[in-house]
């Protein structure tokens, strides 16, 4: 079975992968290789780099969830966001001011940088969650959205994978002010 996040990132994507990794899951997180292959359009390459891993979170995992759901069917699908299109904005805001411009960030949201991008970055962030309901709508069995903010956490996960729900507190990586 293949585990995908499907979040962007700065929604909890890196305490999913802890998670993932919990539960001893060969996992792959950002990618400059298979970010490399997403941009010259290499799906072939990128689904065959799926094949060898059992989850996956942050890019490009997230902009190819629908090539991965119909390559491997069974595949499931977790769409990790925040408690608010604002507190994600700033989150992200955040992270490009301690990282820097980045191809990621060009190539994906249009801009190195996101602060004098708020309106285009929103919408897009919404537009993803929506596009994203949307193609699952009638598949709860294969997808949940979860927001750690909001108190989600192993019982979801642990449902719909169908794995044993751990009793240790649940990790909350990467976490900065932003939350």
């Amino acid at each position: 079975m293949k585990i995908v996040g499907i979040g962007l990132n700065k929604t909890g994507t890196t305490t999913l992968g802890v998670c993932l990794k919990h539960w001893g899951l060969k996992h792959i997180s950002c990618s400059q290789d298979a970010f490399n292959l997403w941009r010259k359009e290499d799906y072939d390459g990128l689904l065959k780099l799926v094949g060898d891993f059992d989850s996956f979170e942050d890019w490009p995992w997230a902009l190819i969830y629908k090539a991965i759901d119909e390559r491997f069917p069974g595949a499931k699908f977790i769409l990790t966001r925040r408690k608010d299109a604002e507190t994600w904005f700033n989150s992200l805001c955040q992270h490009a001011d301690r990282t820097g411009p980045t191809d990621y960030r060009k190539y994906i949201y249009g801009y190195e940088m996101p602060r004098e991008h708020k309106a285009e970055h929103i919408f897009l962030y919404e537009k993803h969650l929506e596009t994203v309901r949307e193609y699952f709508r009638k598949r709860p069995s294969d997808f949940i959205e979860v927001c750690w903010e909001e108190g989600d956490g192993w019982k979801e996960l642990s449902d719909l994978l169908d794995f044993e729900c751990p009793n240790i507190p649940f990790p909350h990586a990467n976490k900065s002010s932003a939350r």
